[in-house]
């Protein structure tokens, strides 16, 4: 759903209620999908790929993930 159709809902209407919750469970997933591809086009310079083959590039993926991954737990790292 568009923002501008969202804030047109009227939350005392029971329907309209739970397609606003419904938006904000959806955008809620989304954030916590888009975030491992920001960290590998912002911190790993992962923004354009060339055709190397497709296990090399599965490859790297894997490893850019992996990377992430620590990336995004690595306060908890350090402070165990």
């Amino acid at each position: 759903m568009k923002p501008g159709k969202r804030r047109e809902l009227d939350l005392s209407d029971r329907l309209e209620a739970i397609y606003d919750e419904i938006e904000r469970l959806k955008a809620g997933i989304g954030a916590k999908v888009e975030r491992p591809f920001r960290i590998l086009k912002q911190q790993f310079g992962y923004t354009k790929t060339r055709y190397r083959g497709l296990m090399k590039n599965t490859a790297q993926i894997t490893t850019l993930f992996t990377l992430g991954n620590l990336w995004m737990v690595r306060k908890a790292l350090l402070n165990a």
